[in-house]
């Protein structure tokens, strides 16, 4: 990266972390079961929710507890469960007519962060109905409060029920992009651990490694604060310690519950902290080839952090303290390596590999250019890159056989 970028990119993160103390940042109310939902509406004056989830959701039955509390407290309710990995401008659409013609005025999002993100999504085009999403992209471009936002997650990773993102796709271009304000914060966050017993292992693994992921980049970037370093560090020591549990023994519910406190710690360390290039690569990958956004978290991170090199081992080197994969003796160069290593045990014993076969060499240049978009200026990285820097690491995610370009950069 040029020098020139170099110092408006570091000019535009310090005055943000300078910022964030006056910002007014907030954290959802947690409830950690659905019987209270129905006070929480009522509480609120509403009496008629959109419930925003997917398919997948509906069929499994989970929603099946939050129905049964909102019919036995006579709550009208309706469902659009058209929501897609990686949400589409269509999805919102679509979720926004029905939330009219239901003469709804209320938000449940219920399920992994696709599902959160396209509520969010909807009650910002409720908030400002004569704005397009390409004038919402970007940072604090709502201003005006949503209905009530209840975030339900049953994946324990995205921490979407935390953040004021919105995470979604053109449905034309297929880019991918984020809508960031405080009004899009959830106002309650329903940890109920009962709704994500059923989740295969799969998911189980790559949601809990996205937690991580967001609480890593959120520590080791430059613009944490005391409250933020606290919050990813707890998010971290809980994922290390619960996340094999959850995928081994799926109803163990402290479990479940401990990694749906880790998802919300990650979560909030990120919204103020925000994360780095791991994201920025993976959301490029989600809005391109619809890659789920955990997986491609989970194979990225070790990657970026080994690639960071010196100006993340003291950091790293804590989290491996707070994790016990090193010891007090162990230098700091060697609790960074040995973090490192942990994290690409914890994806070998989840069977998660180390490419994307998805990848289109032609692609690749596009690709680096989304990523950099999102990630310069706003985010905080420990070394700056620019898209032609970026694009090693789509290189590296290639399986060999098809890398052929990977020298060049």
């Amino acid at each position: 990266m040029n020098i020139f970028k170099k110092i408006y990119c570091r000019v535009f993160q310090t005055a943000f972390k300078i910022a964030i103390p006056f910002m007014p940042y907030r954290k959802p109310k947690i409830i950690y079961s659905m019987k209270e939902v129905p006070d929480i509406i009522y509480s609120n004056n509403c009496d008629n929710v959109l419930i925003v989830t997917d398919k997948s959701i509906h069929s499994l039955g989970l929603l099946n507890g939050l129905e049964k509390a909102l019919t036995k407290r006579n709550v009208k309710y309706c469902i659009f469960d058209d929501t897609v990995a990686n949400p589409t401008t269509e999805n919102i659409c679509e979720a926004l007519t029905m939330y009219y013609s239901h003469e709804c005025n209320a938000l449940i999002g219920f399920g992994g962060g696709s599902s959160m993100d396209c509520a969010k999504a909807v009650g910002a085009c409720i908030a400002k109905p004569h704005q397009s999403f390409e004038s919402m992209k970007g940072i604090l471009k709502i201003h005006k409060k949503l209905p009530l936002l209840i975030a339900v997650p049953t994946t324990a990773g995205t921490g979407s029920e935390t953040t004021l993102a919105a995470v979604i796709t053109d449905a034309k271009t297929r880019h991918k992009y984020a809508i960031n304000d405080f009004p899009l914060i959830p106002r309650y966050a329903v940890l109920d651990p009962h709704v994500t017993v059923s989740l295969p292992k799969h998911i189980t693994s790559t949601t809990g490694m996205d937690a991580l992921t967001h609480a890593v980049e959120a520590y080791i970037g430059r613009s944490t604060t005391i409250d933020t370093r606290k919050d990813a560090l707890k998010a971290v020591k809980l994922i290390f310690e619960n996340i094999d549990k959850a995928y081994n023994e799926g109803n163990d519910l402290m479990a479940r519950k401990n990694m749906l406190k880790a998802s919300f710690y990650a979560g909030c360390a990120f919204t103020k902290s925000y994360v780095g290039y791991i994201h920025a690569v993976a959301h490029s990958l989600g809005g391109e080839y619809n890659v789920p956004h955990g997986l491609a978290n989970s194979i990225i991170l070790p990657m970026v952090l080994e690639d960071y090199g010196e100006t993340v081992h003291r950091k790293l080197y804590r989290l491996a303290l707070a994790t016990g994969v090193c010891s007090k003796s162990s230098t700091v160069r060697e609790g960074a390596e040995a973090f490192i290593q942990a994290v690409k045990d914890m994806k070998k014993r989840f069977g998660i590999g180390d490419t994307i076969p998805e990848i289109q060499e032609k692609d690749i240049p596009k690709l680096a250019k989304y990523a950099d978009k999102e990630a310069n200026p706003l985010y905080p990285v420990p070394v700056l890159m620019d898209a032609k820097e970026l694009q090693k690491f789509y290189y590296m995610l290639m399986p060999k056989d098809t890398a052929k370009g990977a020298e060049e950069i």
